[in-house]
């Protein structure tokens, strides 16, 4: 299981004087039988941009899905635990995808069982670890402080390290041009 994520978030008081409104333990946590090893942690989401601010409500407390909201985004992290090639082996992607709503974005027939894509521009950065990120033909480890800017395409994480792996992702709604 990931470690769990202290998630600090500001606000106004009543007064207009800056304050924290929330902190504590974030708790829109999946972790899937068909993806053992792979924690995923939403922090905070936004249904519309430019983003509503002034929230007092937790925007993640609703089911974990992989895309972000329509014309939104999500900020979250996951946790990438080694893996071991012969469970890998025998598990299912598009299950594993489509209990967070994204069992189309799994790339059948890939090299990796979870390559997938989604239709969003994709801000990331590696917090600990390293891990493979593979492409259709291509794969590149990144380690941490690497940064990856994915615009909606095919892709996998491999961890085939010793160590987790955690990476903070930024997701935004994004349009084919």
């Amino acid at each position: 299981m990931g470690r769990k994520i202290r998630r600090v978030v500001t606000g106004h008081d009543e007064n207009g004087l800056a304050t924290v409104i929330m902190d504590g333990d974030a708790d829109c946590i999946l972790q899937r039988p068909n993806r053992p090893g792979v924690t995923l942690t939403n922090l905070w989401q936004n249904t519309k941009t430019p983003a509503v601010m002034e929230r007092h409500d937790d925007p993640v407390t609703g089911p974990l899905i992989l895309h972000p909201p329509k014309n939104g985004s999500v900020f979250r992290i996951v946790q990438f635990d080694p893996e071991n090639p012969d469970e890998l082996a025998k598990l299912d992607g598009k299950a594993a995808f489509s209990e967070m709503g994204a069992g189309a974005n799994v790339v059948e027939g890939a090299r990796h069982p979870f390559m997938h894509r989604t239709d969003s521009l994709d801000y990331a950065v590696v917090l600990t670890g390293e891990i493979y990120m593979m492409m259709d033909e291509d794969e590149y480890l990144v380690k941490a402080g690497d940064v990856i800017i994915q615009q909606g395409t095919n892709h996998a994480w491999s961890n085939r390290g010793t160590e987790p792996c955690q990476i903070a992702f930024i997701l935004i709604d994004a349009e084919k041009d």
